[in-house]
């Protein structure tokens, strides 16, 4: 591990071990295929029209590399959250989150669904087979989440309880099919849906707060929310955060490593910055993740 990569280790330990947590529960992070992974990048890299402004991406090593610096960090479970942009790549991507997911323990294995017939059959075989979360993007793939076409998807995942990360907020470019619209439509139908809103979906953030407060199943993730990154834009209303603080069983540590410009730990420092107090962060940064996903430790 190179100087740098170590430094960043330390300051990561140096926020969690004096709260006494056994560790990290990231529940946004993102593993792709090479192929895959090197398109999305360039896609930052470019900071075309659905990125919008210059994104250096900090941590570009290899698979193994990632892993490793993410056990260096202490932390214990993440997921690889693939998620289809068109039709007739989920499987792939599945097939191959499967495969990666059995190289190191503490991995969740991930999945994706896209709005095509095929999804419901493919949906439910992955439960069966014990996918354990979800992730989808309504942005990149341009559809609704309450989409007709899904509704036997949705209505496999209620029955299971699996968790969902659903990018819905419209950061960093929104377009016709972001915000908190389908959302709330999709939870007037499916209320039992156990959803984790990305970036705590922002920029609509009291909106999709509702919708936590609402709903028993639905939760928050903190993924470059409170970094100095995100807040250029607008950073999140202060008027809120009682709110979050109240909301504390629900908020759950996200990171969207590796694809961030700033070092993994200033994510932490950011949450810490809220001044919501040492249980709020064990709770954030572990308990949650791991009671949410019957990890042991929680």
């Amino acid at each position: 591990m190179t100087e740098d990569r170590s430094e960043d280790a330390r300051a990561v330990r140096a926020f969690w071990e004096p709260l006494g947590l056994p560790g990290l529960f990231d529940v946004h992070t993102h593993f792709l295929p090479p192929n895959i992974q090197r398109a999305v990048w360039r896609v930052f890299d470019e900071a075309g029209p659905k990125i919008g402004r210059p994104w250096p991406i900090r941590y570009r090593q290899s698979l193994e590399e990632r892993v490793a610096l993410l056990r260096a960090f202490g932390v214990r479970a993440f997921p690889t959250h693939p998620y289809a942009h068109k039709s007739g790549v989920a499987s792939y991507l599945n097939d191959w989150s499967r495969d990666f997911a059995a190289t190191a323990p503490e991995i969740l294995r991930s999945a994706t669904f896209y709005p095509e017939p095929e999804a419901e059959k493919y949906v439910a075989e992955l439960v069966d087979d014990g996918v354990r979360i979800f992730k989808i993007h309504l942005q990149v793939g341009e559809f609704v989440a309450d989409d007709p076409v899904l509704d036997p998807v949705w209505g496999i995942l209620e029955d299971a309880g699996t968790p969902v990360t659903v990018h819905a907020g419209s950061g960093p470019v929104g377009n016709e099919f972001t915000g908190p619209d389908s959302v709330a439509r999709l939870l007037r139908r499916f209320p039992r849906l156990r959803l984790i809103i990305a970036h705590m979906g922002a920029p609509e953030y009291d909106d999709f707060l509702v919708l936590a407060e609402r709903h028993a199943n639905v939760h928050l993730d903190t993924t470059m929310v409170f970094t100095d990154f995100f807040d250029r834009d607008g950073g999140y209303p202060t008027g809120l955060l009682p709110r979050v603080r109240d909301l504390r069983p629900k908020v759950l540590l996200g990171s969207d490593f590796p694809t961030i410009p700033y070092p993994y730990h200033h994510q932490l420092e950011g949450l810490a910055r809220l001044g919501l107090g040492d249980d709020w962060l064990r709770d954030v940064c572990w308990h949650n993740g791991a009671r949410l996903f019957g990890v042991a430790g929680s």
